[in-house]
């Protein structure tokens, strides 16, 4: 495979998943770690992604407010934005998690809404708090550069002593066998105690991202109530996931 090609996978990879490990790409274009890391120190001095410990990040998941930095899929984001946000009520505890796709829908939360949105997600908080409606209340713990999410033993404890209506959380991974699924092992403890301590759930996935598996399992696919994603209902793609009757498909 030419470097060109190599980059391209790269590329799509990083947007996608919103950060990847070395080790995985080496693995999906069955090269040496070694070629890997040349071709991410390329890309991340041509400005294109990020490099982290272990592998590389997307530069807009790492700095959402640089309005020179495109978001993957934005169209497919915000009609994902406009969905979600027909689930939230007034006086609704809402909890997000972080990402691009919810930062997506904290832009464009009604102005009337009247609401209280706890986050994880520093940059979500702050994209919330422009809103003069609600009130927002963060997490706070360890951050953890490759999420921009706060993790850690204080985050749990916390979550645990709350009941939100609505937890709304984004995903790396989600197919009908391996359900929600996640490559940092940290991150995905938060969200498992995300879902645990919320009435309802919702996962919020670009299509893209279906039939895709990461390492870690975070829950069952039965265990989400909602399942937001761009494509419209009747999609022939989403038949398959439509078949449980959960989650229900929006």
């Amino acid at each position: 495979m030419l470097k060109e090609e190599r980059h391209k996978i790269i590329l799509r990879e990083i947007n996608l998943h919103n950060k990847v490990l070395s080790t995985d790409l080496s693995e999906k274009l069955a090269v040496s770690e070694d070629t890997i890391r040349r071709d991410l120190n390329e890309l991340a001095e041509q400005g294109m992604v990020l490099k982290v410990h272990g592998g590389a990040m997307s530069v807009t998941f790492h700095y959402p407010f640089n309005g020179q930095s495109q978001v993957y899929a934005l169209e497919a984001k915000q009609v994902i934005a406009d969905k979600a946000i027909g689930l939230f009520k007034k006086d609704m505890l809402i909890l997000v998690e972080g990402g691009t796709t919810i930062m997506e829908i904290a832009k464009k939360i009604p102005a009337d809404l009247e609401a209280t949105f706890l986050t994880v997600s520093p940059q979500v908080a702050l994209t919330l708090a422009e809103h003069d409606n609600i009130d927002v209340i963060t997490i706070g713990g360890r951050l953890a550069k490759n999420a921009n999410i706060h993790t850690g033993a204080s985050v749990i404890n916390e979550l645990a002593g709350i009941k939100p209506d609505l937890c709304i959380l984004g995903t790396n991974g989600f197919s009908l066998k391996e359900g929600l699924t996640d490559s940092d092992w940290e991150v995905v403890q938060v969200m498992k105690a995300m879902l645990r301590c919320a009435k309802k759930a919702a996962v919020v996935s670009i299509a893209e991202k279906f039939n895709t598996v990461q390492k870690i399992k975070i829950c069952d696919a039965e265990a989400i109530d909602y399942l937001i994603t761009e494509l419209p209902t009747d999609s022939a793609f989403l038949e398959a996931y439509k078949a449980n009757g959960k989650p229900v498909i929006l």
